[in-house]
């Protein structure tokens, strides 16, 4: 089974103190109806990629071991990630630092700065991916409503329920195994 994987919520945790509310704010366009991300600005940029430092986070530990545990010898793991080109000395530390090079058959980055959900669909279908989880619910959306034949798992803190035809909201990454 081809299985991929988002990286920030899902391996690495976010940076202490910043609430959801106002990283959204700072990755979508809130004024279109259509789904956008913002691109930084230069200045933005540089407060992104102290962020992003690993001290500022750290490993979802318990979703690296419970991945490795629920893993079967058929299955292929996709890490695909939407991290820009700017991130990119960042996101190569993080990946060493935690070893996600060792758990992932495949890493896919956003280094071409496209549009997230864009790239995501994108890749999704050249992969032929099976499953999907991500944090990112505009995302993931978005991708369902064009991927019927993948299931995608929305993980997040409080919501466990079916969401529609292919998509999932679970509370622990176990949950997409089953």
């Amino acid at each position: 089974m081809h299985i991929g994987f988002d990286l920030d919520n899902v391996f690495i945790d976010t940076p202490p103190f910043i609430p959801d509310s106002i990283i959204d704010r700072l990755y979508r366009k809130q004024s279109t109806k259509k789904l956008t991300y913002r691109f930084p600005s230069p200045f933005e940029q540089s407060i992104r990629k102290i962020s992003h430092l690993s001290i500022f986070r750290p490993a979802l530990t318990e979703n690296i071991a419970m991945c490795k545990k629920r893993r079967k010898k058929t299955d292929t793991f996709f890490l695909i990630s939407s991290r820009y080109e700017f991130l990119k000395p960042q996101t190569k530390n993080v990946i060493t630092k935690y070893q996600l090079d060792k758990l992932f058959d495949t890493m896919v980055f956003n280094f071409e700065n496209k549009q997230p959900h864009i790239f995501k669909d994108s890749v999704l279908k050249k992969l032929a991916i099976d499953r999907y989880v991500d944090d990112d619910i505009h995302l993931l959306n978005f991708v369902a409503e064009r991927n019927r034949k993948i299931k995608f798992f929305w993980l997040n803190n409080h919501v466990d329920k079916r969401m529609h035809k292919n998509l999932w909201a679970i509370t622990h990454i176990s949950q997409m195994f089953t």
